[in-house]
């Protein structure tokens, strides 16, 4: 039997991931005009990989489609620009702002999954 923890945890780490995420592109977004400021990302599927032990995803026909991840063993990576600036900074601020959103769309939803996982927990504890 699955203690409470063991149903709560992947969500639960989901969350603290997506929030140093958040941090992460935050921190990039504040220092757009930061001359020579270089922009980072965080490596999400890589950071769950880690917390839950899973391996990458393997293709097993030939009809799959290979999955590319940007630098697959790394946790926090510099960010390579498309249109570089003059100043040496690497912050596209239209690349940031929808990594941000995408990622808080993505919290929102892992919050909703959790929720979700403790309401069904209670309603089994309660009996109903």
């Amino acid at each position: 039997m699955k203690s409470i923890s063991e149903h709560l945890n992947f969500h639960a780490s989901a969350l603290k991931i997506r929030s140093r995420r958040n941090d992460i592109l935050a921190s990039n977004i504040a220092n757009a005009a930061t001359p020579n400021f270089k922009a980072r990302d965080l490596n999400f599927d890589h950071e769950m990989r880690k917390v839950d032990g899973s391996g990458p995803l393997k293709t097993t026909d030939g009809k799959h489609f290979k999955i590319a991840v940007k630098n697959p063993h790394q946790s926090i990576f510099y960010r390579q620009p498309i249109n570089p600036s003059m100043d040496g900074n690497t912050v596209e601020l239209s690349v940031e702002q929808l990594e941000f959103s995408e990622n808080s769309v993505r919290y929102q939803t892992s919050l909703e999954f959790l929720n979700k996982r403790i309401s069904g927990l209670l309603t089994a504890i309660k009996g109903e």
